[in-house]
């Protein structure tokens, strides 16, 4: 029994630390490509087309 509140003491952490490597490997390569001036302005216009996108699908399913 001794182990089992061990091993449950343990999860936060594992729980905390999973979801800080999730991000680390899914913004790391974006964060490099920012770095580029021509690809920079192509991550922002497509940032902004992917918003306007969703809000105007948004929009038309709560008919707005």
């Amino acid at each position: 029994m001794k182990s089992f509140w061990k091993n449950l003491n343990r999860f936060p952490r594992f729980f905390i630390s999973t979801i800080i490597g999730f991000f680390l490997t899914t913004f790391t390569p974006i964060i490099k490509l920012l770095k580029n001036k021509n690809k920079r302005y192509f991550l922002t216009i497509l940032l902004l087309l992917i918003i306007a996108f969703l809000s105007k699908t948004i929009e038309l399913m709560l008919d707005i």
